[in-house]
C-alpha cells in the first residue's frame, strides 16, 4: 500500500513535477559534480527521471514518495498547488467520514451502487499480506471434533455458499485466524457463535438472524463440509493469509476504513488488522481442544419475533416492531427478542423501577451520621452530575 492517501493523486503528472523540488531537497539525491554550472532545474529533472524510470505517472509518484519519511512527505505535500486538501498522516484514512455520536450503522442504501463504488475505490494493500500457519487441529475427543466440523461447515456454507471455492476457502481461513488470535475465542465454535447471545449483535449473521432455521441444500452442505475438512487438515488460503474481517462488496461498515484491505474474492472483500497485530507472530493463541455445545434450536429462532411482544392477554404493551422512516430510509424499531428470550412484563418493569427510584432516593436526615466534634463539614461538587 502507497504510504499516503492516493486520492491526492488525480493530477499525478503535474503534482509530481509540481513537488520535485521539494521532494528532491528532502530524498537527498547525490548530484554528480561537473565542471560546466548546470541550472539546477536540470538537475532536478535528472534526478526524477532516474528515479522514476521516466514514469511521470502514479507509478513514478510511488516511487518518489516511498523515498519519504512522513514528514518529508507532508512537506513536499505542502508545496503542491494541486493538492485539493492536506493529508491528515498517522491517521487512519477515511476516519473523519465516521459519525462521532456514536458507532456508525452498516447502510445498505437503495441498491447498494455506493458501496460498491466506495469499496472500489479503496485500494488494496497488497504488501501487506502475510502467510498463516496451518491450522493445528488437535481435539480433546471425537466430540469436539466433529463439533468443530460442524460449525466451520456452518459458517462456510450460510456465509459463503453460493461463492467459488476460494472463496469458501477465504471464509474458512478468517473462522481460524480468529481462533488463534488473542481477540477472539480459543476454540471453532465459540468464534463462529460470539455475540450471538448479546443485544450488540453477532459476529457471523447466520447466528442471529434465524437462517439456521432453514434446512441446508445438500449439495452446497457437502462442498462447505469438504472445505471445512481441508482447512482444518492445515490447508492455508494464501491469497487471504491472516485476514480476520470480511464484509460483503454491497456494503459498506463503518470499521472497513480502521482495517487494511487485502483483496477480493467473489463478493466478499478481506481486511486485516493494521500494525504489529496483523503479522503472523501475532496469532499466538492456542486452540483449546475442546469446543462449546452449541444449542442450535435457540439460535435457529430468529432475534425479531414480533408475537413475543404482547401480553397474557393476547395485546400489545406498545412494544411490538413497527416500520417507520427515517431520514428516507424505512427502518424497523421496536423491542426485540434475543434468541428467544422473554421480555419482562409491565408488572416486572413497575418492580424494577420502584427498587431504581428507592435506591437513588436522598438519604433522610435521621440517618445522616453525626459529625464527629472538630470536624467541618464541606460541601461538596459533583462534577458532571446532571442537575435535579
Amino acid at each position: 500500500m502507497n504510504p499516503f492517501d492516493w486520492t491526492l493523486a488525480l493530477r499525478p503528472a503535474r503534482r509530481l513535477v509540481a513537488a520535485a523540488p521539494v521532494a528532491l531537497a528532502v530524498v537527498g539525491v547525490a548530484m554528480a559534480a561537473s565542471s560546466t554550472p548546470r541550472p539546477d532545474i536540470d538537475r532536478q529533472a535528472e534526478a526524477v527521471a532516474r528515479i522514476t524510470d521516466g514514469d511521470l505517472g502514479p507509478r513514478g509518484l510511488a516511487a518518489m514518495s516511498a523515498r519519504m519519511d512522513p514528514a518529508q512527505l507532508a512537506l513536499a505535500i505542502r508545496h503542491d498547488p494541486n493538492a485539493r486538501h492536506v493529508a491528515l498522516l498517522g491517521l487512519t484514512p477515511g476516519w473523519e467520514s465516521l459519525a462521532l455520536a456514536g458507532k456508525p450503522g452498516l447502510d445498505l442504501g437503495t441498491s447498494g451502487l455506493e458501496a460498491h463504488r466506495l469499496n472500489a475505490a479503496a485500494p488494496a494493500a497488497l504488501n501487506l499480506l502475510r502467510p498463516a500457519r496451518a491450522f493445528a487441529f488437535r481435539t480433546a475427543s471425537v466430540a469436539d471434533r466433529d463439533r468443530a466440523l460442524r460449525c466451520l461447515t456452518q459458517a462456510i456454507y450460510y456465509e459463503a455458499g453460493l461463492e467459488p471455492t476460494a472463496g469458501q476457502e477465504a471464509v474458512a481461513q478468517v473462522v481460524l485466524n480468529r481462533v488463534r488470535d488473542p481477540n477472539y475465542p480459543n476454540s471453532v465454535c465459540g468464534v463462529v457463535y460470539e455475540g450471538a447471545e448479546r443485544v450488540t449483535g453477532c459476529q457471523f449473521s447466520f447466528t442471529c438472524d434465524g437462517a439456521l432455521a432453514r434446512g441446508p441444500a445438500s449439495e452446497p452442505w457437502k462442498r462447505a463440509h469438504t472445505v471445512a475438512q481441508r482447512s482444518l487438515n492445515g490447508y492455508v488460503a494464501a491469497d487471504v493469509g491472516t485476514a480476520t474481517h470480511y464484509h460483503a462488496d454491497y456494503v459498506r461498515p463503518w470499521w472497513a476504513p480502521t482495517l487494511n484491505k487485502l483483496t477480493q474474492i467473489g463478493a466478499h472483500i478481506f481486511y486485516r488488522w493494521k500494525g504489529p497485530a496483523g503479522e503472523t507472530a501475532a496469532f499466538s493463541q492456542a486452540y483449546a481442544g475442546r469446543e462449546p455445545r452449541i444449542d442450535e434450536a435457540r439460535f435457529a429462532r430468529p432475534r425479531f419475533e414480533p408475537a413475543l411482544m404482547t401480553n397474557a392477554a393476547g395485546t400489545n404493551d406498545g412494544n411490538a416492531l413497527r416500520t417507520v422512516e427515517i431520514d428516507g430510509q424505512t427502518r424497523v424499531v421496536g423491542v426485540a427478542s434475543l434468541g428467544g428470550r422473554r421480555q419482562p412484563s409491565k408488572e416486572e418493569i413497575a418492580t424494577i423501577n420502584a427498587r431504581l427510584a428507592e435506591f437513588e432516593a436522598p438519604v433522610p436526615p435521621a440517618r445522616v451520621a453525626a459529625v464527629p466534634p472538630g470536624v467541618t463539614v464541606m460541601a461538596v461538587e459533583e462534577i458532571g452530575r446532571p442537575g435535579r
